[in-house]
């Protein structure tokens, strides 16, 4: 039986093959301007699908990038600052040294006062830095307004004890820069393990030079204080007030108590005492105040040039303890760096399989599509010579 076919039916059969033909050549031109396999989500909709979600993951990897960048510049910042903080203490320690000397005059002590006073303005600045955006370093996650305000000659701390988290790499956080309170107002005293006083009541010359732990004996903990019955005879008492032991008095000899040593050269009197313990803490601010303060007691006779010198001694030990605080706090900031080094790390090597991953989805194959592209070229030039003759034809042609 003879199948026969309509000039309508012919036409629009030969047109949609040309069109089907275009739209493919269409599609293969997309593909090479642009580079890519996937002009459309339903050339394959599971790798486009793949693709999407690859490109989120790209794009979280740069924020984690932008995250780190920004807390990168506030801890290299804090580096910063807290290396000039250990300079400024380095030469408070200096001057206390030169402060410690009988033969200074009343005008050098007092040019030492002015300095160490423009060490203490420098010091609240160097508290109060900001990074590029205008947050203060130091405020904690208040860091909206300056942490550090003097009021009536006192330093006070205005910011919080929390540090934020930063997420610079997946599930991996790493902490901004440290609190104010922590770096500038809670400094051990003293050796930061012990520290040791002279009573301000006492009326001799002795001077607590040193104190430690006693290698032969441990220390509880405790309070101990040496209280002088006599110019040569001592007690040792506990906390409690409980007399512990019992000695006689030379002057730069060492005296144990409860596991902790300590030296006092001088003449004390009777009544003196000395005390030994836990050091407590105390602001860098108030340390330098209390550097001032001995710089500026009298010290006309021997129990006032004692008093002074004990003075001086203190702030010699708390001086060197709070520059150590300092490097302590650096060396936090540098395993903060070395953390977001590993982060960096990590995302690059992140961002690489990433890339390569979406680049075997949606790269072309250029060989191929150039090839696909003139096929279809010639295919279609073939359709539409076919459906021009199509058009120049009877249907009288057609049938015959």
């Amino acid at each position: 039986m003879n199948t026969r076919i309509s000039t309508a039916g012919a036409y629009s059969l030969q047109l949609s093959t040309m069109l089907s033909k275009q739209a493919s050549l269409a599609h293969t031109q997309q593909q090479l301007a642009k580079g890519e396999r996937l002009v459309t989500a339903k050339d394959d909709p599971v790798a486009a699908g793949t693709a999407v979600s690859l490109d989120r993951a790209n794009a979280e990897l740069e924020r984690f990038g932008q995250n780190a960048n920004l807390l990168g510049n506030r801890l290299n910042l804090q580096e910063s600052v807290l290396a000039q903080a250990g300079e400024r203490l380095a030469r408070v320690r200096e001057l206390t040294i030169q402060a410690n000397n009988a033969s200074l005059s009343s005008d050098d002590k007092k040019a030492i006062t002015a300095e160490l006073k423009v060490i203490r303005q420098e010091m609240i600045g160097l508290a109060n830095s900001q990074d590029g955006s205008g947050r203060y370093l130091f405020g904690g996650t208040a860091d909206d307004h300056a942490p550090f305000v003097v009021n009536g000659g006192n330093v006070g701390y205005t910011g919080d004890q929390r540090q934020r988290q930063v997420e610079i790499a997946p599930d991996q956080f790493v902490s901004d820069t440290l609190p104010g309170s922590e770096l500038f107002m809670r400094i051990k005293t003293g050796d930061g393990r012990i520290d040791g006083a002279a009573a301000t009541t006492n009326t001799g010359s002795g001077v607590l030079m040193e104190f430690g732990l006693d290698a032969t004996a441990g220390w509880n903990g405790g309070r101990y204080s040496v209280v002088f019955t006599a110019p040569d005879a001592y007690e040792l008492r506990d906390a409690g007030g409980a007399v512990v032991g019992t000695g006689t008095y030379e002057s730069g000899e060492g005296i144990s108590v409860g596991g902790l040593n300590l030296r006092i050269d001088g003449a004390p009197a009777a009544g003196d005492s000395f005390s030994i313990g836990p050091a407590g803490n105390q602001d860098v601010f108030g340390m330098i105040d209390d550097l001032v303060g001995a710089l500026e007691l009298p010290d006309d006779t021997p129990v006032q040039r004692a008093a002074q010198q004990n003075a001086l001694q203190a702030s010699l030990r708390d001086a060197a303890t709070a520059q150590d605080h300092f490097i302590d706090g650096r060396a936090t900031g540098g395993a903060q760096l070395a953390a977001m080094d590993s982060a960096a790390e990590l995302r690059e090597a992140q961002s690489v399989t990433l890339e390569t991953t979406l680049s075997g989805i949606r790269d072309l194959d250029y060989a191929e599509a150039i090839s696909r592209f003139q096929l279809e070229s010639t295919a279609l030039q073939a359709a539409q010579q076919a459906f021009m003759r199509l058009q120049s034809s009877s249907l009288f042609d057609l049938m015959r």
